[in-house]
């Protein structure tokens, strides 16, 4: 997303646990809205996506077991999959 590489869900997790922790996301996505103007329901709200985000394994220790560095969230140039996203970009604007 906008230049940046973001950890992908395990892949390792039944289907109905990844089903069931993407609920829990976006059930606490839609609470910080909802919360707007009450910092504790916010706070509550954020632990809660925060929680499911490490559960699926987007945040938190990585799942991976190949010994490869984690880049989540830094910008895709800066990393070794620069030559990779360059060539994700050509192909989107030609």
């Amino acid at each position: 997303m906008r230049g940046r590489l973001w950890r992908a869900t395990d892949p390792g997790l039944a289907e109905e646990v990844r089903l069931r922790l993407v609920q829990d996301l976006m059930a606490a996505r839609r609470a910080v809205r909802a919360a707007r103007g009450d910092a504790e329901a916010t706070r509550a709200a954020r632990a809660r996506g925060d929680a499911a985000k490490v559960a699926l394994g987007e945040r938190g220790t990585v799942w991976w077991d190949d010994g490869a560095p984690d880049y989540d969230r830094r910008m895709a140039k800066n990393t070794p999959y620069a030559d990779w996203w360059k060539t994700r970009r050509e192909d989107a604007e030609g």
